[in-house]
């Protein structure tokens, strides 16, 4: 483990209280948020009074339903409240519903579930131009801690985010480029957890609510309009909390995040904590054969550096990245920035090794482009993370965030048993979170029947590639004939022309990549 995971030295977070790495657990991917949003209200429901719900988000739609006849979002956390579970939550205030995003929705659902006897409060507790961007529910049960549970991963609670394997979209959409229809498809993940990890992140949501540091930190319209609507501005008292839950399953988990270098500074982090980065640099710095990504972004040189550099040290490694076809935001403005940090990243990552890197997008059966939104790295099928951070610089240095490593003592016997041959030997929970994503991605068999071709990574490529080239070519021949399987096609970003670059490359990495590392980190060129 101490190959893979960070040390306490290498954490770098004296201040905080979470653990190193915790044993014993037992992690579930849930894919898509049709999943995700049932297993919760399942999980949910079952609460009584003097049960914790403790929960950290992006952004909150109140009438999001998580089942196609609901419950929706608001009546799930507030139906639990008025039964006496300890209901406390953390949302990014956020910006301007104007710009695209939803101070509104957010601030509706804190004041619904405060009505119901929860307490929700709106978090600006973040560096200039940030977000909090974490996704997290906790839900404790301190007379019954075996059946404690965690979720951890990329999906909000929110709109557009309740779609499944077949990809027809949330019938409750945001808004978005027009390129993905009226329902965008939406490919997502997140873990569903228990054991000790539990404890870990229900420290990760005490160490934010009991920062001192005032909610509207440096937003004094933000303050003033707390103050006229009667916001609660003050998080009163948690319940104790538990001891951790026993051990339940083979897992070990590191729980790794983000947080700015911030004035004033986190009581739990005072330079910041960057172990989203040094963690993912430690897994890829270790890999021998396969990193397998998929990520909404992927679009920072520092962070293509870092496989760049991999490439190029170990010759018979291969990138595969899953990403989306076009960006969200569309417009003569906003479209740019958001095509140009991408286009930089990839190209670093073929100049390192043209003929090993693999750059994907996913289309439903209809031809529609996928929304990838999920946030997953596996590393040589040992080492996986599921988060709510993206491969970017925002991501690892000036937003809050949140993953969660996962490190099987299951080996998995299937040749290659040690693919890396560095004798970590494959693990169940990584090569299985890999296969299921791919079987997806290729139409192939849920069950694992038609995993032949996919176990060993230089065949794996061969058959993911291979897919995509003949699906881009049945496209290209005018869709004539059965449609191939798969649902993978060869990404191919637009380049711009080198006058909108000009103005695009700055406005990215000034607005929509900034670095939130103190000034000797950047100078240093570490995390």
């Amino acid at each position: 483990m101490r190959q893979w995971f960070l040390s306490a030295q290498e954490r770098a977070n004296p201040r905080s209280e979470l653990p190193v790495w915790t044993s014993g657990n037992l992690a579930e991917p849930l894919i898509h948020g049709g999943a995700y949003f049932d297993r919760l209200v399942s999980e949910v429901e079952q609460l009584r009074a003097g049960d914790h719900l403790f929960f950290t988000d992006w952004r909150g739609d109140p009438d999001e339903r998580m089942r196609p006849d609901g419950p929706t979002v608001v009546q799930l956390f507030a139906q639990a409240a008025q039964r006496g579970v300890v209901v406390k939550g953390l949302i990014w205030r956020s910006h301007l519903d104007a710009l695209s995003y939803s101070e509104e929705e957010n601030r509706d659902l804190s004041e619904a579930i405060c009505a119901a006897g929860g307490e929700v409060l709106l978090d600006q507790r973040v560096r200039r131009g940030g977000s909090h961007h974490q996704k997290l529910v906790v839900l404790r049960r301190p007379g019954a801690p075996e059946r404690d549970i965690a979720f951890a991963g990329g999906i909000d609670l929110c709109h557009s985010r309740r779609d499944d394997a077949a990809h027809g979209g949330d019938p409750q959409a945001v808004a978005m480029s027009p390129r993905y229809g009226p329902h965008p498809p939406w490919h997502d993940v997140q873990l569903a957890l228990r054991g000790p990890v539990v404890g870990a992140l229900d420290t990760t949501f005490r160490e934010r609510w009991t920062d001192p540091m005032p909610l509207d930190s440096e937003n004094p319209m933000a303050y003033l309009r707390d103050r006229l609507r009667g916001s609660d501005l003050s998080p009163d008292p948690l319940p104790d909390q538990p001891a951790d839950p026993p051990p339940c399953g083979p897992h070990h988990v590191q729980v790794l995040r983000t947080y700015p270098a911030v004035r004033p500074r986190y009581s739990f982090a005072p330079d910041g904590e960057r172990t989203v980065a040094r963690g993912y640099t430690k897994a890829v710095r270790r890999a021998r054969r396969l990193i397998y990504l998929e990520d909404q972004y992927l679009w920072s040189t520092e962070v293509a550096d870092l496989f760049a550099r991999a490439l190029r040290e170990q010759p018979e490694l291969h990138l595969v990245a899953v990403v989306p076809r076009h960006p969200d935001v569309d417009g003569r403005l906003a479209l740019p920035p958001n095509m140009v940090g991408r286009a930089q990243a990839l190209a670093l990552c073929h100049q390192a090794a043209p003929d090993r890197v693999h750059v994907f997008d996913v289309e439903n059966h209809d031809g529609i482009p996928v929304y990838v939104h999920a946030k997953v790295c596996v590393v040589d099928d040992v080492w996986a993370s599921v988060g709510s951070d993206n491969f970017n610089r925002r991501s690892w240095t000036h937003d809050s965030e949140l993953s969660c490593a996962v490190l099987d003592e299951t080996r998995d016997e299937r040749a290659p048993a040690d693919p890396a041959g560095l004798g970590d030997g494959a693990r169940v929970f990584a090569r299985e979170l890999r296969l299921r994503l791919w079987r997806e991605h290729l139409d192939r068999d849920p069950a694992g029947g038609e995993d032949h071709d996919l176990l060993d990574p230089a065949d794996a490529v061969a058959a993911i590639t291979s897919a995509a080239a003949e699906l881009e070519r049945w496209h290209e021949s005018g869709r004539v004939g059965p449609r191939p399987p798969g649902r993978l096609r060869p990404h191919r970003p637009e380049r711009l022309p080198w006058r909108t670059r000009l103005w695009a490359l700055p406005a990215y990495r000034l607005v929509y990549d900034p670095d939130g590392r103190p000034l000797r980190a950047r100078r240093a060129g570490t995390w």
